[in-house]
């Protein structure tokens, strides 16, 4: 394959990340319809089972998963730990924070993550990088604030946006720590791995909120949203992003978190939920300026290796 990244496996490689956006997307209207019917710690415990067991299949079947994979478990608990954080703050978010508002946070993640690349890899980004990264986050911050100046100069954050932030802290930490602490093993195998570890961190840790579950008496949208958000949301995003990996530029498939606030607006409306304010909507145009800047060509990039997850870009 090329290291200019052209031709068509660049178009497929796109093509899944558009996919990768708009699953996403998905997540945070369902997430929202479905926050205050269920305990978030047993909902994301539900569904790092059912994710485990979709990547575990795909595991057999592809022949990707080795038992030796597994040493060391301590890493898989804590990657599970951090990652598992993440989902249970984002539902907890959801509670209250606007879906489109949620997802702004999210474009924060980049800048986050490059951040703790820096503290734990001692990787270093590019000028332009940095600016469409500072470009997004101001797009993002301007989204959070409703596009009131008034509430930024108070810094008046809704809760939900709040928490939603801490997920993302923890989020921008797995990133790093993932690449920190593997020792070699292929995307599957190790994805496997953390939804396993993160299936036992969140069933002990909410095990009271399992036992208090009405199972039987949850509605069919928990349900739906659970297959959704398990199969869609987390697995399908999982194998975009290991395709697209090997087809395009780490910046390119970072590029593509920008994208899901305005995917979020099409979810909302297809679910007649309305435009956000208007005064909000300013912000989306700040990170599709920084989706462009990410979106320009790299020259000399080498290609990753085979089987290597694009880790630049958050799982949802």
């Amino acid at each position: 394959m090329s290291a200019r990244y052209g031709g068509t496996e660049a178009l497929k490689g796109h093509g899944a990340m558009l996919l990768f956006s708009i699953l996403v997307a998905g997540s945070f209207t369902l997430g929202a319809l479905t926050a205050n019917l269920i305990d978030p710690v047993a909902m994301q415990a539900m569904r790092f089972a059912c994710a485990a067991v979709f990547v575990g299949l795909l595991g057999l079947v592809t022949g990707k998963i080795r038992l030796t994979d597994a040493r060391a478990p301590w890493r898989w608990l804590l990657l599970g730990g951090v990652f598992g954080t993440y989902f249970v703050l984002m539902f907890e978010g959801l509670k209250t924070a606007a879906p489109v508002s949620a997802s702004a946070v999210m474009t924060l993640m980049p800048v986050m993550t490059a951040l703790f690349s820096w503290v734990l890899l001692r990787q270093v980004t590019t000028r332009r990088i940095a600016l469409a990264l500072l470009v997004g986050a101001v797009g993002a911050l301007w989204v959070i604030f409703r596009g009131d100046p008034a509430r930024l100069l108070a810094f008046e954050v809704g809760r939900g946006e709040a928490v939603y932030f801490l997920g993302c802290v923890a989020h921008a930490l797995y990133v790093p720590l993932m690449r920190r602490l593997s020792r070699g093993e292929n995307a599957v195998s190790s994805s496997f791995l953390v939804l396993t570890a993160g299936t036992v961190v969140l069933t002990l840790y909410g095990w009271r909120d399992l036992a208090a579950t009405d199972f039987a008496g949850l509605p069919p949208l928990v349900w739906i949203a659970l297959g959704y958000l398990s199969v869609g949301a987390m697995g399908m995003t999982f194998v975009s992003l290991n395709f697209a990996s090997m087809r395009l530029p780490g910046a390119k498939v970072m590029a593509y978190t920008y994208l899901t606030p305005g995917w979020v607006i099409v979810w909302e409306v297809a679910f007649g939920h309305g435009l956000p304010d208007p005064r909000a909507l300013a912000g989306l145009v700040l990170t599709a300026l920084a989706l462009a800047l990410l979106f320009k060509h790299e020259e000399g990039r080498a290609p990753r290796r085979s089987g290597e997850v694009a880790q630049d870009a958050p799982q949802q």
